[in-house]
């Protein structure tokens, strides 16, 4: 049988009844025609196995490349496990994600009684991936000269691309967050293929936005065909604008920051997940370029204008000098308490030319 998630919470006494099955991991890959995309997967597999080195790992791929998932299915099985614990090795769940490893599962479940296969989530927008793709950006931009400031730098992220617009979306917020957090200057989102906008007229687009230097960071986790392409389409824009300085910034891989992620998908399993945008929290995690904000006070700047209309002149001329401490229970556990002394944490890009600056009286 396949499930595709455990219980939210797992009692001890579950767990002591569960002794006598023994887990093992697939990680589960797309596969590639490109010998260094295999090989580059193989890594990752093993740098995850590092990781969980309470549990016996192995790996497949879905198509163009050996060993198929099956492959490695047959092998945890004759070594004995009778629960694995199946994940993607994807960054995002389109239909590979969430149609086809699935179906190879259930039948291969189907075909064996007493097997359990639990179904882990794909790595998604994640912290610390976000973290690790900041990592290859900065890595790009320290290896060229520091003429260019990022105000005057441009950001394109290329996205896969798939026919499941929640996939694509994901992407763009990639963007987004690598974006704001690293404080360029504009970002775009394009995508290698399925979906629009492709790279050559994406790029061509970014081009007449007249920055300086734009950042090409294709949001892969491993090299191949359509890593390569955005890479030519990249020099092909690049000799038609030799006044704009392009960069190709390296894809994710084996970075440490991936390999935990995918360590986590595989315990998240037994542990249950949750889902909720407390894992994306500022306030809670490492977010890019707000890490200074990591357990800061969470008080509510509005409260003192709570309820208040459009008709009332005294609410509205309140002084607001009363003086209360309190705390609140709260969805992410933030306990909190004030004097009223509100302020807010500085926002790291307070003064870049195209955000909250132009709003100042004399700006230009």
């Amino acid at each position: 049988m396949v499930t595709t998630k455990l219980p939210d919470a797992i009692s001890e006494r579950d767990m002591e009844c569960d002794m006598t099955e023994k887990i093992g991991v697939m990680v589960c890959g797309h596969g590639s025609r490109d010998e260094g995309a295999v090989t580059q997967f193989a890594a990752v597999a093993k740098g995850i196995a590092e990781r969980l080195p309470q549990y016996e790992v192995d790996s497949g791929f879905l198509e163009f490349a050996t060993p198929v998932i099956r492959d490695g299915l047959d092998r945890l099985r004759n070594n004995g496990h009778t629960h694995i614990l199946a994940i993607p090795g994807m960054l995002f769940a389109a239909g590979h994600a969430k149609n086809d490893i699935p179906s190879v599962l259930n039948q291969y479940a189907a075909e064996h009684d007493g097997l359990k296969i639990s179904y882990g989530r794909e790595l998604g927008i994640d912290l610390k991936m976000i973290r690790a793709a900041g990592d290859r950006i900065k890595e790009a931009i320290q290896a060229a000269d520091d003429s260019v400031p990022l105000h005057d730098t441009m950001l394109v992220v290329v996205g896969r691309g798939s026919s499941d617009p929640d996939a694509n979306s994901n992407a763009t917020k990639v963007m987004r967050l690598l974006w704001e957090g690293l404080g360029f200057g504009w970002g775009e989102t394009v995508y290698s293929g399925v979906t629009f906008p492709l790279v050559e007229p994406g790029l061509e687009h970014a081009a007449r936005l007249g920055y300086k230097r734009i950042v090409v960071f294709p949001y892969f986790l491993f090299t191949g065909i359509l890593v390569n392409r955005i890479y030519d389409y990249t020099d092909k824009v690049a000799a038609a604008h030799p006044e704009i300085e392009f960069i190709k910034a390296p894809y994710l891989n084996d970075h440490p920051l991936v390999l935990d992620s995918f360590a986590e998908r595989v315990t998240e399993i037994l542990d249950g997940t949750n889902n909720m945008n407390c894992g994306m929290c500022k306030y809670r995690e490492k977010a890019l370029g707000f890490e200074d904000e990591v357990g800061l006070k969470q008080e509510s700047h509005h409260h003192h204008v709570e309820g208040i209309g459009t008709g009332s002149t005294e609410q509205l001329s309140h002084s607001h000098e009363h003086g209360h401490a309190h705390s609140h229970d709260h969805p992410h556990n933030h306990e909190h308490g004030h004097n009223h002394d509100h302020h807010h944490h500085p926002y790291p890009h307070a003064d870049h030319p195209l955000g909250p600056v132009t709003m100042k009286e004399g700006s230009k």
